[in-house]
């Protein structure tokens, strides 16, 4: 089964493609974090049965929202495939740094717009398998950690190459597209062999498969809960393989990922500014 959000309704796409409006379904009226954070939150999947007595739903052509629009939490894998390690040409890896946190405020939705904000530093695009969590996870083996997933989408981890600290560089608003739908693990198979790829202004940059990743998504969640409690509607960006590159104004950039989807958004410069005339810097 697959949930988007459209204007503010929950839908479910059928696997026959029958699309039924489930916002009622989802629980009481939904808050900053949208309709899909209460259905997970409910603790119980729908049934088809359930999602066909729900009215229709019309989604062609469908300007979907981000599926998860304020998660609790989003956590970062980086340095998760061997090649991207080599082409950053630092050899330390998920091993060594473990993971990250990204403001949820920079999850953006499909069709949307990432806003650069230097002139002069470069920032780059990274096409990532997205996890979303269905319950709460403290300390799960990795034997069971696919049992806490409620779903998979795609997922953009923008990233400025600045000094900053990398948890900076990564929570500019609009520097986490998501979506456009998040599908559920009985569609999905097996997490950690999807193929993936990422386009820029027509140029295919990533061209890979999970299957690459140095903790795959098993490993990825029993690390990131011996860590941190994980909860209903976290995001775990899964990490990027290479082929990152620098944006432009006026790019698109489309990440699509097999049995998953695909998630186009635009790029604009239009308020970058001089790295250093960025808040922060000292004055005379």
């Amino acid at each position: 089964m697959r949930f988007g959000v459209l204007d503010d309704r929950l839908i479910a796409v059928l696997p026959d493609g029958a699309a039924h409006d489930v916002t009622a379904l989802a629980g009481p009226p939904a808050g900053p974090a949208g309709p899909l954070q209460r259905l997970i939150e409910r603790g119980r999947p729908l049934s088809a049965a359930e999602v066909r007595s729900a009215p229709a739903a019309d989604v062609g052509g469908a300007a979907w929202d981000a599926p998860l629009p304020f998660p609790r939490k989003v956590i970062g894998a980086p340095a998760n495939y061997r090649a991207h390690v080599a082409e950053m040409g630092n050899p330390n890896t998920i091993v060594e740094w473990g993971v990250f946190l990204k403001a949820s405020t920079s999850v953006i939705g499909p069709g949307r717009t990432v806003e650069l904000p230097y002139t002069d530093v470069r920032t780059d695009q990274e096409g990532e398998l997205a996890v979303v969590i269905g319950k709460e996870a403290r300390h799960v083996s990795a034997s069971d950690a696919l049992d806490y997933v409620f779903g998979y989408t795609c997922v953009l981890d923008i990233t400025t190459r600045s000094t900053e600290d990398r948890s900076t560089r990564k929570s500019y608003d609009t520097f986490t597209p998501l979506g456009p739908v998040v599908v559920t693990p009985e569609e999905v198979g097996d997490p950690d062999d999807l193929a993936l790829r990422c386009w820029v202004g027509g140029e295919l940059r990533q061209d890979s498969n999970t299957s690459r990743m140095i903790y795959g998504v098993s490993r990825l969640i029993a690390y990131a809960s011996s860590v941190m409690t994980l909860q209903p509607g976290d995001v775990i960006a899964t990490g990027t393989p290479e082929g990152v590159g620098p944006l432009a104004d006026g790019d698109e950039i489309v990440v699509e990922i097999e049995r998953v989807g695909r998630l186009a958004v635009t790029v604009s410069a239009a308020g970058a500014l001089p790295y250093g005339n960025r808040m922060g810097m000292p004055t005379a």
